[in-house]
């Protein structure tokens, strides 16, 4: 890996912008599969799904029904291990609890016209929760995007997981039943998340459809956007990790391969102000691709998109990260914590060698659904916010109805509105 900038240099924005773009791509090919998918099941919906999920996941709903049958979901929960359903129930404690603390309050005033203004928040009815399936699917993923959906007050929860080959992970159906899930459709795919949006004849459409998958199912996601909501069409996972030399080099390695192992396609990026530091920093790196599980996933992330960065001081650090926008930012570096005021992009940050971003990955309690490739820049984490609705409230006296009508007839004509006009004018014939 030999992506290393320095701040100094007078083409850093320029090539430093430019390196940050190349994880960027589009594919004509998966959009257009995707949009013949999504077309097909919203024509014959039962049908289609049967059909995608038979040759993707080689399974046949037709036998084994759409959804998992409560028996399936008990031995599933049977097979989880007493150490292991510990860990699940503690995140799961500590993550609800983190997103009740989030929960909006109703607000009401009145002025000095008697106009009572203000709103009231409700849940959604209903939403879909996609999770990765097969072996690689992960508990934490199911956690972090029903749990805020739970705390907001939606009742109707359905989570869809591929099962290829009939092969599903009991930890993640643990999870789901431990939060009280019990709609848990065995689709995944571009024909899931069609599914969910326009209903089937055994699905039922939802109103917002979140958690992550693989290109097909973002672009899935992306092109349903307007008919449902949806969380974002998230890209592969990043880290920016700030410190300097008090960060020992093997724990600042691993902080970054964290990331790597996640996709190929992942990005880490480590930011400093001592260049030797850093070279010994991608030695470790190198050390660990030698033994880690799944070094060939980590190798070509950190060789295709890591980064080192040289900063003189650690404010410049700090513009480079908010130049990034990442998903996940670590500072570990003296006085960190004073910098938090001037970070203004950033998924989520961590501060300090005791918090590294794995433990917000499952137990902390923040949500790890978070924005990627720079959209923290206007987008923040899942939160219970984005289960709910604002709905504005307006109550308008006699009194304020007399001082405000003139005003909002004037207004209406200049727009070439009558109607708006007579709306009011009317009324305030009968005063």
């Amino acid at each position: 890996m030999r992506n290393i900038f320095f701040y100094a240099d007078k083409d850093f924005n320029y090539n430093f912008t430019s390196f940050l773009k190349c994880r960027e791509k589009e594919s004509t090919k998966i959009a257009e599969s995707v949009k013949k998918i999504i077309e097909e099941v919203k024509i014959n919906k039962d049908e289609a799904v049967i059909k995608y999920t038979k040759n993707f996941d080689r399974i046949d709903l037709s036998d084994v029904g759409f959804f998992l049958q409560t028996h399936e979901i008990k031995e599933s929960v049977g097979k989880v291990t007493f150490e292991d359903r510990q860990a699940i129930d503690l995140a799961i404690s500590r993550i609800m609890d983190f997103h009740e603390k989030q929960m909006p309050a109703n607000l009401n005033w009145e002025d000095e016209l008697g106009v009572q203004l203000g709103w009231i928040w409700r849940p959604m009815d209903s939403i879909g929760v996609y999770v990765p399936g097969g072996k690689a699917s992960y508990p934490s993923s199911a956690i972090m995007n029903i749990a805020p959906a739970k705390i907001a007050g939606v009742k109707n929860i359905v989570l869809a997981s591929p099962s290829p080959d009939g092969i599903y992970n009991p930890l993640m159906i643990y999870a789901s039943y431990a939060m009280d899930i019990s709609k848990i459709l065995r689709v995944g795919g571009a024909q899931a998340i069609a599914a969910m949006a326009f209903g089937t004849e055994t699905i039922k459409g939802v109103n917002k459809i979140t958690g992550p998958g693989n290109e097909y199912v973002a672009e899935a996601k992306r092109q349903v956007f307007g008919k449902v909501g949806i969380d974002s069409v998230a890209g592969p996972s990043e880290v920016l990790l700030i410190c300097d030399k008090s960060m020992p080099e093997k724990i600042a390695a691993i902080d970054l391969l964290a990331q790597a192992e996640h996709d190929e396609n992942a990005q880490s990026i480590l930011i400093t102000n001592d260049k030797e530091y850093a070279l010994r920093v991608e030695g470790e790196i190198e050390s660990y691709l030698k033994n880690i599980d799944r070094k060939e996933v980590a190798r070509r992330s950190w060789k295709n998109f890591g980064a080192i960065v040289i900063v003189p001081d650690f404010k410049k650090s700090i513009e480079v990260s908010n130049l990034i926008a990442p998903e996940h930012l670590q500072l570990c570096f003296k006085n960190s914590e004073k910098y938090l005021d001037s970070i203004k992009n950033a998924g989520s940050v961590f501060i300090g060698y005791w918090s590294p971003e794995a433990l917000g990955d499952y137990i902390t309690g923040s949500n790890h659904v978070l924005p990627t490739n720079g959209t923290a820049k206007f987008s923040s984490s899942l939160s219970v916010f984005d289960f709910m609705k604002r709905v504005s409230v307006t109550k308008v006296s006699k009194k304020g109805f007399t001082k405000l009508g003139p005003e909002v007839i004037r207004l209406a004509n200049s727009e070439g509105l009558q109607a708006h006009a007579l709306s009011v004018s009317e009324r305030l014939k009968n005063l």
